[in-house]
């Protein structure tokens, strides 16, 4: 069984858009978020997957959300029929954290190849968990986010070394950095410089929630990727349907 996020209660997050970041921004792609997550960014937008009633990690928002009306659970071969009905032939798995199911997601990916072969695997993860080792060789792209000290999560937590350098090693793998000041910056250069992470695979991304801020955002991080030899990212989903559910 896969423990998926929902739109509304007792619907699965799983639907038809445009990848909104990264290197596959503007493609078609069916997305699927799970629920779960081993990490507690204070400014995540997708909160409701994991800080449920009870829990204290924090949050700028302080909201806590049920967790039987933002939480379900399916199995797998009934998420790959839905992902297969649906006409983008590119699969975004995110979350939450999606590496935390990795045996019920090979699972489901290996359903999926058998109903509709040849679509294209990503993975959005922020960088703590390895792949399980079945569902590992049919990822076609991961979208690692590894998290920096403005996230509120200590780094022994959120940037693991030994994972880091694994991600850097494998050339599936391209890097997204939540930047929200400019201080964030020398953060982003120490990394890759430790862990030798080519500039074409490391992406530098605006937060926000936004297209106000987003855009106040981009002109200074813009020029700072075209100055450092790195890609810059927007966040286009905010852009066009604002910070909702199902986008």
């Amino acid at each position: 069984m896969l423990t998926l996020a929902t739109t509304t209660p007792g619907e699965p997050e799983l639907f038809a858009s445009l990848q909104g970041e990264g290197p596959s921004i503007g493609r078609p792609s069916t997305f699927v978020r799970l629920s779960r997550c081993n990490l507690a960014c204070q400014w995540c937008d997708t909160a409701y997957t994991w800080r449920f009633e009870g829990d204290n990690r924090p949050h700028r928002d302080d909201a806590a959300f049920e967790r039987n009306t933002n939480q379900l659970t399916m199995g797998e071969e009934a998420v790959a029929q839905a992902i297969a009905a649906l006409p983008p032939d590119r699969l975004v798995i995110t979350g939450g954290e999606p590496l935390l199911q990795g045996a019920a997601l090979a699972r489901m990916v290996e359903a999926l190849n058998r109903i509709r072969p040849g679509m294209h695997i990503e993975i959005e993860t922020n960088g703590t968990v390895a792949p399980h080792a079945a569902l590992d060789p049919m990822v076609h792209q991961f979208n690692v986010s590894p998290k920096l000290a403005h996230s509120g999560n200590p780094a022994d937590l959120a940037l693991i070394p030994e994972r880091l350098a694994a991600w850097a090693a494998d050339p599936r793998a391209v890097f997204k950095f939540v930047v929200a000041e400019p201080g964030d910056l020398a953060e982003v250069l120490s990394l890759q410089e430790t862990f030798a992470i080519p500039g074409d695979r490391l992406f530098l991304m605006p937060e926000g929630r936004s297209g106000d801020v987003l855009r106040t955002r981009s002109i200074w991080l813009a020029e700072f990727c075209s100055q450092n030899g790195l890609r810059f990212t927007d966040r286009l989903h905010i852009h066009l349907w604002g910070d909702t559910r199902g986008t």
